[in-house]
């Protein structure tokens, strides 16, 4: 055994950075049984960005699985003192939102919605009532208010210092003012790390290293994409009529937030113009420090906050803080296993890090025991960042996006305009030259849809409030082209993998759920699972030879998607697994006139008969040659054809010439949105998670339980077959233009039973469509329910699916 305080020469676990992220994983791991673990700070604990952090606690957040690591934090808050003999002063006095405009107040309605699914006693008031609760307040221009009685605020460096002495107390060695100097690694695995006062080997490494996380990856050749933001609050002097028990007050259409500190009041806010910080690194001696106050950056804050709590015009300062945090391109935590096996980052905790950290460490510590998190954290995700992050330009003008808009209104569908364009397809002067309306995802510039579709659409049938922002009638047009016509799709953007080698079948087969060892030219649409069952990846896999296979995924998906599959490779150098999605361009073809179109472009046989459905092909496109597959996501003949790059502006334009004397348009994916919810097409992410398993999902038609090899998550499987549980459920609402955006609840009687996984209009059916997850009971066809959205219940009917050609006629014909 090493002297207290000295640096054992291994440890299980070595976690860098000593602030509330990597005590709260030191903490869980321990709970876990992992008591093995080295937690080092190169200076104190807190010293880096907890100690001036405001400590505000707010639960309820734009999505579900963080809503649920918040709530879990909360839970943990509460009984830290009663664990650990250390008071981290959790004070649950209870949160107010205001609303000072309509659209704030419709929002304010939205979340409340949410509240509901969560079982969050979240409750509209006025601006009389939140006034009682916060006397200081103005009630000018205020609308309404949301009230959370189970939020609260403490002292993060009380909280780090509490989870601190538990993990101590659990076995952890606690190892203040020691600097990590370097990482060990070999053959894509971290073996230890290296510090001032030794080396240290170790099976995982920890990089919760807050500010300075971008250094420390850079230590094991990964990108961490962090900027630091010099973020304000002032302290006053005590003020009359502030009592410890005064809730927290938000209003963000005043950029501000309030809460109790002794007799005084905390004020802070997120202003429009941002201050960016040490971008060549943080000062090896910034440590407890904070930087000069910057009083003209705050005036804007300052001037919010007096319009809302007037008696701030006369209070009395006793310090402006002005601390820098580390915040993310898209203002999320960035936690996860990077492409180092081993090397695990929970970093980027800007908004969040204070309020989600009990959640975030019981998260991080599965990920590392059981090499799986318990929520879905894909948005969460190191993965999802890719190789743009590593211009500190880019990431720098995206960071700063989202702090400058952090407490604006964000409607669905809203596009980000930092760092654009960046991805561009071959077929991207066309697309504009039709007036695309572009849309961002992964850096690839998309079509969303086509201002000169519009005039063909309908706009009437613009649905309420916020569905009908970010919208067009080109939608409808797009749709309906696509059901009885043909519309042109360029989905360059897809997420494309090839995995070969002589172990490709068999690894494969190993991590497919459906049976993938099909004749070549035959596609299999399947899932990965991890070991609970629960659906990684959702894709379609062609085999190209005996031992090549094509994986197709979405846009955003291919970077996880990716990371899933080389995680599980041997490394014996039998299997391949090379990301092809910037080598070949993809085009689109769908709908009845598909193969009159394609036909006219090529000599090859493409009758059903020669050519059948989830089958490929290598054809020539007029000059273009191609490999065809023919699948589809929106339930119409049709194919997807892929190209070397080069070749992809031909093949636009030579399917353009064919198709537009036949009424073809140019579609997008907000079309293609619509088209799959009438099929009843599932979308990762939203409808599938790693949570939900392919029976819950009515996937199981895509699970072959008695295929001669063993997969992963089979033994799952084998138990979730049980009748009970949950179950996505299609729901058709009762008035067409309520449209559910997400995150909706949905009750049965009195009761809530689920919430709304993805909604939107079917054009073709005339229906507003949602899909839930609900207890099974809840899920029969027929079951009559409703769906709260904005605080309007609109009846709603559990539907049988596919809505639209529900026998498969069109897309096999």
């Amino acid at each position: 055994m090493p002297e207290p305080g000295a640096v054992p020469s291994q440890a299980r676990v070595v976690i860098i950075g000593g602030g509330v992220g990597g005590a709260a994983i030191a903490y869980h791991l321990t709970l876990l049984g992992w008591t093995d673990v080295a937690l080092l700070d190169r200076s104190d604990l807190t010293s880096g960005s907890t100690f001036h952090s405001a400590g505000l606690v707010g639960q309820l957040r734009s999505s579900p699985t963080l809503t649920r690591m918040m709530v879990d934090s909360v839970s943990t808050y509460r009984q830290l003192a009663g664990e650990t003999d250390v008071d981290p002063g959790w004070q649950e006095v209870g949160s107010l939102r205001l609303a000072s405009s309509p659209e704030r107040l419709e929002e304010l309605r939205r979340q409340a919605g949410w509240a509901k699914t969560h079982g969050l006693p979240m409750e509209l008031i006025s601006a009389q009532e939140a006034q009682t609760r916060f006397p200081l307040m103005s009630t000018d221009g205020v609308l309404g208010a949301a009230w959370l009685p189970t939020d609260g605020w403490l002292d993060p460096s009380g909280l780090t210092r509490a989870m601190a002495a538990g993990a101590r107390r659990g076995g952890a060695t606690i190892l203040p003012h020691v600097r990590v100097t370097g990482l060990r690694l070999e053959r894509g695995h971290v073996t230890g790390v290296e510090t001032d006062r030794g080396a240290i080997q170790a099976e995982v490494v920890v990089n919760a290293a807050g500010m300075a996380a971008p250094e420390v990856g850079r230590m094991a050749g990964v990108t961490i994409p962090i900027v630091p933001m010099a973020h304000q609050y002032l302290v006053t002097e005590p003020v009359a009529g502030v009592t410890p028990e005064l809730p927290q007050l938000r209003d963000p259409d005043n950029l501000v937030y309030f809460r109790p500190e002794v007799r005084g009041l905390v004020m802070g806010g997120y202003e429009r113009n941002p201050a960016p910080w040490a971008l060549d690194g943080i000062p090896p001696d910034f440590n407890g420090k904070l930087l000069p106050p910057d009083w003209p950056r705050f005036e804007e804050i300052s001037a919010g906050a007096v319009r809302r709590v007037p008696v701030m015009a006369d209070a009395g300062v006793k310090q402006l803080i002005n601390g820098p945090e580390a915040f993310t391109p898209d203002n999320e935590f960035i936690l996860g296993e990077s492409e180092v096996r081993g090397f695990f980052v929970a970093a980027g905790f800007s908004a969040h890090g204070i309020a989600g950290a009990g959640g975030l460490g019981r998260q991080m510590a599965h990920w590392i025991v059981d090499g799986e998190p318990q929520l879905d954290l894909w948005t969460m995700d190191i993965r999802r960042f890719g190789a743009q992050y590593r211009s500190r330009a880019y990431t720098l003008a995206r960071t700063t996006e989202v702090y400058a808009t952090y407490y604006d209104i964000h409607y669905p569908n809203e596009e980000r305009q930092a760092g654009r364009p960046l991805r561009l397809s071959p077929t991207y002067p066309r697309l504009t030259a039709l007036d695309c309306a572009f849309g961002e995802k992964a850096g690839w510039e998309r079509p969303n849809w086509f201002e000169s579709n519009a005039a063909a659409g309908e706009p009437s049938l613009r649905p309420r409030g916020w569905a009908g922002e970010h919208w067009s009638p080109a939608i409808g047009a797009e749709s309906l082209a696509t059901r009885r016509t043909a519309a042109l799709f360029d989905e360059t953007s897809f997420g494309k993998i090839e995995v070969s080698g002589p172990g490709a079948l068999g690894f494969l087969q190993w991590l497919c759920a459906n049976d993938v060892d099909r004749a070549i030219g035959r596609i299999t649409y399947t899932h990965m699972l991890n070991q609970r069952g629960g659906i990684e990846c959702d894709f379609t896999v062609t085999r190209l030879a005996e031992d090549r296979f094509f994986i197709v995924t979405g846009t955003a998906f291919g970077n996880h998607d990716l990371g899933w599959i080389r995680r599980h490779a041997p490394d014996d150098g039998s299997v391949t697994v090379r990301d092809v999605t910037s080598s070949r361009a993809c085009i689109g073809l769908w709908g009845p006139m598909a193969r009159d179109i394609l036909a006219s472009t090529t000599t090859d046989d493409v009758s059903n008969e020669a050519f059948p459905y989830l089958t490929c092909r290598e054809i020539s496109v007029g000059n273009v040659p191609v490999t065809a597959l023919r699948v589809t996501y929106v339930g119409e003949l049709g194919w997807e054809f892929y190209c070397p790059m080069e070749y992809g502006l031909l093949l636009w334009d030579t399917l353009w010439a064919a198709g537009s004397p036949m009424g073809m348009l140019a579609g997008g994916y907000r079309a293609i949105d619509s088209l799959r919810l009438e099929k009843g097409y599932r979308v990762w992410s939203t409808d599938i998670t790693p949570e939900v398993t392919p029976f819950e999902a009515g996937l199981g038609f895509a699970v072959r339980m008695n295929k001669p090899s063993e997969f992963l998550g089979r033994e799952a499987l084998l138990r979730a077959r049980e009748p009970s549980g949950s179950r996505l459920a299609c729901l058709v609402l009762d008035d067409p233009r309520s449209v559910a955006l997400g995150n909706e609840p949905v009750r049965v009687g009195d009761e809530i039973v689920g919430r709304v996984t993805s909604g939107g209009y079917g054009f073709a059916i005339e229906r507003s469509i949602a899909y839930a997850l609900m207890p099974a009971e809840a899920a029969q066809i027929g079951v009559r329910g409703e769906v709260e959205v904005f605080g309007e219940w609109v009846p709603c009917t559990v539907s049988a699916e596919p809505l639209y050609d529900p026998e498969g006629a069109r897309l096999k014909s």
